[in-house]
C-alpha cells in the first residue's frame, strides 16, 4: 500500500510538474523576476535612507553637545574671573560630562557612517545588476516571441498545429461525407435504372418504355419536319394542300392495291 501510495505522489508531481511547464511563460517569469528584484533594491535604498536619517540625529546632538560643552566652558572662565571657583568646577563636570555624551555619539556616528556607505555601495551595485538584468530581460522576451511567431508561422505551414489541424480534419471529413453521399445516390440511381427499386412518384420509368418513348418522339419531330417543308414550297396554302394532296394520293394507291387488277376481255366475231 504504501508502495502505491509513492507511485501515486509521484505519478501526480509529474502530471503537475507537466501542467506547470506547459503554462509557464517565460516572459511572464523574467517580468516577476525583475519586479521582485526592483522591490529589493527599492528595500535596499530605504535602509541606506534610514541610516542616513539616524546619522544625521547624531549629528544634530552633536552639535548640540558641542554647543553646551562650549558654553559651560566659557562659564567656567567667567566664574574664575570673578573668583568663583565652586562655580567653574562644576561647569567643568558638567562640561566633562557632555563630553563623554559627545565621545560616544561620535563612536555611533562613525558606525552609522560606515554602515551607509556600504549600503549605498550595495545599492549602487544591485542598480548596475538590475540595470543589465532589465536588459537582459528585454532580449530574451524579444527572442521568444520571435520565437514563438517563427514556430507557429511554421506550424500553419505545415498543418501540424492544432488550430490547422483541426481545420484539415473538418476538411476530410467533410470529403468523406461527399464521397459517401455521391456513391450512395449512384447505387440508388443503378437500382432504380435496373427495376430493383421502385420509383413511388412514378416518374421512374423502364429501359423498354423509355426506349419506345425515344423512337415515339423522333417519328413526331419528322412529320413536323415535312410540314414546315411543304408549307415552305407550297406558300400559305400549299402546305395544308400538299399535306391534303398527300393524304389522298396515299388513300389512292391503298385502295388500288386492295382492288384486284382486270383482266382484258376479247370480242367474238
Amino acid at each position: 500500500m504504501s508502495g502505491v501510495m509513492k507511485r501515486m505522489g509521484m505519478l501526480f508531481r509529474a502530471k503537475a510538474n507537466k501542467a506547470l511547464d506547459r503554462a509557464e511563460d517565460p516572459r511572464e517569469t523574467l517580468d516577476y523576476s525583475y519586479q521582485k528584484q526592483l522591490e529589493l533594491l527599492q528595500k535596499v535604498r530605504r535602509g541606506v535612507a534610514d541610516v542616513a536619517t539616524s546619522r544625521k540625529r547624531l549629528e544634530l546632538q552633536l552639535n548640540q553637545l558641542q554647543t553646551q560643552s562650549t558654553k559651560l566652558e566659557d562659564q567656567g572662565r567667567k566664574a574664575l574671573a570673578l573668583g568663583r571657583e565652586d562655580l567653574a568646577r562644576e561647569a567643568l563636570s558638567r562640561r566633562a560630562a557632555l563630553q563623554q555624551q559627545v565621545t560616544d555619539l561620535e563612536t555611533q556616528h562613525a558606525t552609522l557612517q560606515g554602515e551607509e556607505e556600504k549600503l549605498t555601495l550595495a545599492a549602487q551595485r544591485l542598480q548596475a545588476k538590475v540595470d543589465a538584468f532589465r536588459t537582459k530581460k528585454e532580449t530574451i522576451k524579444a527572442t521568444y516571441t520571435a520565437a514563438q511567431a517563427q514556430t507557429r508561422i511554421g506550424e500553419a505551414f505545415s498543418g501540424i498545429s492544432e488550430e490547422m489541424g483541426d481545420v484539415g480534419l473538418a476538411i476530410q471529413r467533410a470529403e468523406d461525407k461527399t464521397a459517401q453521399l455521391q456513391a450512395r445516390a449512384g447505387a440508388i440511381d443503378e437500382l432504380l435504372a435496373s427495376g430493383a427499386l421502385d420509383d413511388p412518384s412514378g416518374m421512374h420509368k423502364d429501359d423498354i418504355q423509355a426506349e419506345l418513348d425515344r423512337l415515339s418522339g423522333g417519328t413526331d419531330v419528322e412529320l413536323e419536319l415535312q410540314r414546315m417543308k411543304a408549307e415552305l414550297a407550297g406558300g400559305p396554302g400549299g402546305g395544308q394542300q400538299a399535306i391534303e394532296g398527300g393524304g389522298e394520293s396515299q388513300q389512292s394507291s391503298s385502295q388500288s392495291q386492295q382492288q384486284p387488277q382486270d383482266t382484258p376481255r376479247f370480242d367474238k366475231q
